[in-house]
């Protein structure tokens, strides 16, 4: 009789066959490369087949890896679903969760703990990256869920909360930086939608500007602002309390719509019980 599949190593291969590579793998999985190495080939050894076509670029699947993975991501889920009912201790498993920086910043830290204390068998990692990037990560499944913006609040019933962007400065007006007849900006980088909002409501505006600095990195950001070389875009909540936030004659710049995107259709009772969390306590934050 076959011995039974070890749940480690489905879970190891799910990862890599949506990541593409194995040093990926290791650092969503906290374990080192060559430990993925090795749980790879025992998964293979296990069933007698070869699963990945390996090159310098990364892992892809073969064909019996890809009638595999469906048979692996349904074993993995039906496991989470039957601990999740039948155990008294509460939901258990493990998620990826992305988000933009600004919102890690302003709303993480208590979504973490309140969810923590309720559910302290889930584990969550954390990734950082702009909505368009998240996206791409959520359509790879290298991440489980995220909290993305949309840039019409009123686009979607599944919008969450609203956020307002807002020009961030080192004092009070924009007259005090002496700027002269361009104004210097600091943004993310130009596949952002902050970036594009700000750009248009510019130009909207008939002001003149010039992008000084773009980076995706907030502390960046913020950094510039404080310097005072450059006026910055950033999300309400997201703004120190040592910087200002800038009205006219700098133009209004529109409210995001921020809701969970997921890669899966039917998650896992964890990732359905950290949306809910989400749902119930981001719009009072």
């Amino acid at each position: 009789m076959q011995a039974p599949l070890d749940l480690r190593l489905l879970a190891t291969f799910v990862r890599a066959a949506h990541s593409g590579t194995l040093s990926a793998t290791a650092i969503q999985v906290g374990r080192t490369q060559s430990a993925v190495t090795m749980q790879i080939q025992r998964l293979e050894e296990a069933l007698g087949q070869s699963l990945f076509h390996r090159s310098g670029s990364g892992v892809r699947l073969t064909g019996n890896g890809e009638r595999f993975l469906a048979y692996a991501e349904r074993i993995l889920k039906i496991h989470d679903e039957a601990i999740s009912a039948l155990s008294d201790k509460g939901l258990r498993g493990s998620m990826t969760f992305g988000s933009p920086e600004d919102y890690l910043i302003a709303f993480f830290p208590t979504l973490l703990r309140s969810f923590g204390s309720i559910h302290p068998d889930v584990e969550i990692k954390v990734v950082s990256a702009p909505t368009v990037e998240l996206r791409t990560l959520l359509h790879s499944r290298q991440i489980d869920l995220a909290l993305v913006s949309i840039p019409d609040a009123s686009a979607s019933r599944d919008v969450v909360r609203t956020e307002a962007l807002v020009w961030v400065g080192s004092k009070p007006t924009l007259e005090l930086h002496n700027f002269g007849d361009t104004v210097p900006l600091a943004l993310p980088a130009s596949n952002a939608m902050d970036h594009r909002a700000a750009c248009d409501a510019m130009a909207g505006a008939g002001l003149r500007y010039r992008i000084s600095y773009a980076s995706n990195s907030l502390a960046g950001l913020i950094a510039v602002a404080r310097s005072g070389l450059a006026i910055s875009v950033m999300t309400e909540e997201a703004v120190p309390p040592d910087l200002f936030i800038l009205n006219a004659p700098m133009p209004q710049l529109p409210r995001l719509g921020v809701l969970i995107a997921f890669a899966e259709s039917e998650p896992s009772p964890a990732i359905e019980a950290f949306a809910n969390h989400i749902r119930r306590i981001l719009p009072s934050l």
